[in-house]
């Protein structure tokens, strides 16, 4: 895998003048262009908040919206760890469930550049020094492994190794981390694209592919509720850095509302409530051998 590494962490400056605080600071003149607590706005209370649309956290995310990050294909309804996730953070800047609106953004077109039209997307979007070039992103909310999944008639269904895969058809869902992810496999053939997890998913059942990468929590599903045939996990494995993959809100380049979402986020990790989201939705990644 391509190594998957932070952007520059949106940290509260370790000294902050009295006067700074009072009127508070224009935006530093950097190169990248990203907020920081300095310059970001005075308040996170509901009113300051720098939206789309005043009063309405515009929130976007992919249609289909898949489980175990959605369920029943509806963002809205709580369910699911990024809906559950994404409502615990409204929550925390002071929004109800209905000041809340969900729009469909393809998750291939949420990380190009240019105007956004929601204030924060969510969407199992790793965090990479590429994509933060041209968008903003907020603390991780979720670190998860890639994982190979296989029919389990296939011959590659017990690998153990990278090498035991090198002669294996791989595919992987259209500008994902799982897509780059299979440059750290090097398998003899050309791996093969697909526009969304459901094309990629039937490509899987209908032998144009051997093995397909995606994220484990998407692997467990994939193989339990999507495939028609028995299907099982072959093996996880974490990318070329030894770090996991990790997931953040993605924000239009330079959106001042990062400060006060990566405050939501630190306070729900501090209270616990991400362990608990992931504990009810997520399964569990015990026991899933890893691959190297």
């Amino acid at each position: 895998m391509s190594p998957v590494r932070r952007p520059a962490r949106f940290a509260v400056l370790a000294a902050v003048s009295l006067l700074t605080l009072a009127v508070g600071c224009a935006p530093t003149d950097d190169n990248d262009d990203e907020p920081s607590a300095s310059d970001a706005t005075a308040s996170c209370e509901k009113a300051d908040l720098p939206l789309k649309k005043a009063g309405t956290l515009t929130i976007g995310t992919d249609s289909p919206a898949y489980e175990p990050w959605f369920v029943d294909d509806d963002p809205s309804n709580g369910k699911g760890y990024e809906s559950a996730v994404a409502y615990a953070i409204a929550d925390q800047l002071g929004f109800a469930k209905d000041e809340v609106v969900w729009e469909a953004v393809p998750f291939n077109t949420s990380y190009q550049p240019g105007e956004k039209s929601f204030d924060f997307d969510i969407n199992q979007i790793s965090i990479t020094e590429e994509r933060a070039k041209a968008v903003t992103f907020s603390e991780p909310y979720y670190k998860a492994a890639q994982a190979i999944v296989a029919l389990e008639s296939s011959p590659y269904a017990k690998a153990t190794s990278f090498a035991d895969l090198k002669d294996a058809q791989f595919g992987a869902q259209v500008g994902t981390t799982s897509l780059t992810a299979i440059d750290q496999i090097a398998p003899a053939k050309q791996e093969r694209v697909y526009d969304d997890t459901n094309q990629a998913t039937k490509a899987l059942e209908v032998g144009q592919i051997d093995v397909l990468v995606m994220d484990l929590p998407s692997a467990f599903y994939t193989t339990a509720a999507v495939l028609s045939k028995p299907g099982t996990i072959v093996g996880q494995f974490q990318p070329d850095t030894g770090q996991s993959e990790e997931f953040g809100l993605l924000l239009q380049k330079g959106s001042e509302l990062v400060t006060c979402l990566d405050e939501a986020i630190g306070a729900l990790r501090e209270d616990g409530t991400l362990a608990d989201l992931e504990k009810e939705w997520l399964s569990q990644t015990t026991g899933v051998p890893e691959l190297s």
